[in-house]
């Protein structure tokens, strides 16, 4: 089936389920039932490669595999739920359950897999971590033909061949996407490694073309700071605060942090205030090395470290793709440290030394890298977010299959 007259099926049985279709809206929990594992594993007994897979409330599809002696879920259709994570998967052969906080739906008497893509559109997540499946069960269900079980059946799983098709497609154009979005992220790394190696022996020989220079020698450097929990007056909406899990792999630009501080709070610590176009460096921990640059003012947590550069003649820019670019560097030296977890205070950040070739030369190498850096990592434009738009694509067209009209009481 061509790619148009794909789209003109999925619209013509939209439009005809809105054409007077009569539909009953059924919670979740009137239309399966909970089905108990023979056994649980807990989450040490994973292994990559095994004969039997397990299926947690985890992110992963598949979570892990086993090979031990224990009895699975006989092979089926389930309808899978993560009470924490809120997860929802549709699983069609045998399986282990690992770990807790799994459950395990079995369709009564309709399509489990249209009964899955219902579920999977029009359950609302809460996005919190406690036990969700109480109110997960009153999600509505949309049950065509609800007395006339032939015909009922008969258009779900139209509507579920139209979304396994669809959902193939998508899953193929985003194994595409992300095979090419990885490909030009080693392209990335190769030609940001090649544009920024530069030969300190011979420039300290006085032969080469670019200076090296401390951070302290180009920037004022602080370490951030965090106010106490306590002090509620600290807080409100005024000035950004940020952590390091407001800073994501990829990330350019930090301008949303999850927290704000009051004017009062940020008053509290002027020395640690940020302008506008310092860069934020994580300075402990497996993520340490992230590097930003700060789009407002802002007051960083005691875990990043930050630089306001003073040296007219480095660019931020460019500075910020030298520090990307040192990131295991800048972990493997925190390790030298020998504590629990690695760790570079201000003392140490201050002291690294860093190439600055002419300012010519850091506009040259920072609007190459900054191409790339858009193609590969950002959200609003190149791969990235030609693979969000591909998800939400799918995600309009599944409500637009599944837009049967509601009645005043299901509404």
């Amino acid at each position: 089936m061509s790619h148009l007259n794909y789209m003109e099926k999925l619209l013509d049985l939209s439009a005809d389920q809105a054409g007077g279709v009569e539909v009953e809206w059924i919670a979740l929990r009137e239309l399966v039932k909970t089905v108990t594992a023979p056994a649980k594993l807990k989450r040490e007994s994973y292994r990559e490669t095994g004969k039997t897979p397990i299926i947690d409330q985890g992110e992963k599809f598949i979570t892990g595999y086993t090979d031990e002696d224990v009895k699975a879920l006989p092979l089926g259709e389930y309808v899978i739920f993560g009470d924490h994570s809120e997860h929802i998967k549709y699983v069609d052969f045998s399986f282990i359950q690992g770990a807790d906080g799994l459950k395990i739906l079995k369709s009564i008497s309709d399509n489990p897999k249209y009964v899955y893509y219902s579920f999977l559109n029009f359950y609302q997540k809460e996005l919190n971590y406690k036990r969700h499946w109480a109110r997960a069960s009153e999600t509505l269900i949309p049950i065509p033909c609800p007395n006339n079980p032939e015909k009922s059946l008969a258009i779900q799983a139209e509507i579920v061949r139209i979304l396994d098709a669809f959902t193939a497609m998508t899953a193929e154009l985003t194994a595409e996407l992300t095979a090419e979005l990885n490909m030009r992220k080693k392209q990335y790394s190769y030609y940001r490694d090649q544009l920024l190696s530069f030969d300190l022996s011979a420039d300290q020989a006085g032969e080469g073309e670019v200076e090296w220079k401390r951070l302290e020698e180009i920037g004022h450097i602080v370490t951030g700071r965090t106010p106490k929990s306590s002090d509620k007056s600290a807080w409100g909406d005024d000035v950004d605060f940020v952590t390091p899990s407001d800073i994501k792999n990829g990330m350019r630009n930090i301008t949303c942090p999850s927290r704000r501080l009051s004017a009062e709070g940020a008053a509290s610590m002027p020395k640690v205030r940020i302008p506008s176009g310092s860069l934020l460096v994580t300075c402990i921990g497996a993520d340490m090395g992230k590097t930003v640059i700060n789009a407002n003012d802002c007051i960083p947590n005691q875990q990043i470290n930050a630089i306001t550069l003073t040296d007219d003649n480095v660019q931020v820019g460019y500075l910020f793709h030298v520090l990307t670019a040192m990131r295991e560097t800048l972990r493997r030296q925190g390790e030298l440290g020998g504590g629990t977890m690695p760790l570079i205070n201000k003392s140490d950040f201050s002291k690294i030394v860093v190439p600055v070739p002419s300012y010519e030369e850091q506009n040259r190498i920072a609007t190459i890298l900054d191409k790339f850096d858009a193609l590969t990592n950002s959200i609003t434009e190149g791969l990235p977010r030609e693979i969000e738009l591909r998800q939400k694509q799918y995600e309009y067209y599944r409500d637009l299959l599944l837009s049967f009209p509601k009645s005043d009481e299901a509404a």
